[in-house]
């Protein structure tokens, strides 16, 4: 049986997981610049996270959309138990990250400490989660693996 295909796709390659690793990546530079702010001062941190948490939420919002068209275009993804923990802690990281950028909104000093930084480092805990449980799909069930020979 060919494994659960990627309902959203580009030349037969899932979009969803061309998308993630952008606002991961973002969402984890955050909280770096974070603690580089919290360390220095240096308002420039401040600048960097709140520019950071911004293309992380632009793109997150695409990686939504493309994830969305996958579990309800393919029986076998909804299936599964691990899609509902990395969809529901994805969103949970998503709303944590948009309040974080209204946090990172404020002047100076409270842009970042104490609730940014804590904020950051929530996000990027249920990422660690949501990401393990992302892998296994694709590793353990092929989500999204073409199942051609020779691909």
């Amino acid at each position: 049986m060919p494994n659960p295909r990627s309902t959203a796709r580009v030349g037969g390659r899932p979009i969803h997981a061309m998308l993630v690793p952008i606002p991961i990546v973002c969402f984890v530079l955050t909280l770096g610049s974070d603690l580089a702010y919290w360390k220095t001062a240096a308002m420039q941190w401040a600048n960097m996270s709140a520019w950071l948490l911004t293309i992380g939420l632009v793109v997150a919002l695409f990686a939504v959309v493309a994830g969305l068209i996958d579990f309800l275009g393919e029986r076998r993804i909804r299936s599964l138990t691990a899609v509902y923990i990395h969809a529901g802690g994805n969103a949970v990281a998503l709303g944590l990250a948009i309040l974080n950028a209204f946090v990172h909104t404020r002047d100076a000093y409270t842009s970042v400490v104490p609730l940014g930084l804590i904020l950051s480092t929530l996000t990027v805990l249920i990422l660690v989660v949501t990401g393990w449980m992302g892998w296994g799909m694709v590793y353990r069930h092929g989500v999204g693996v073409s199942s051609e020979a020779g691909r």
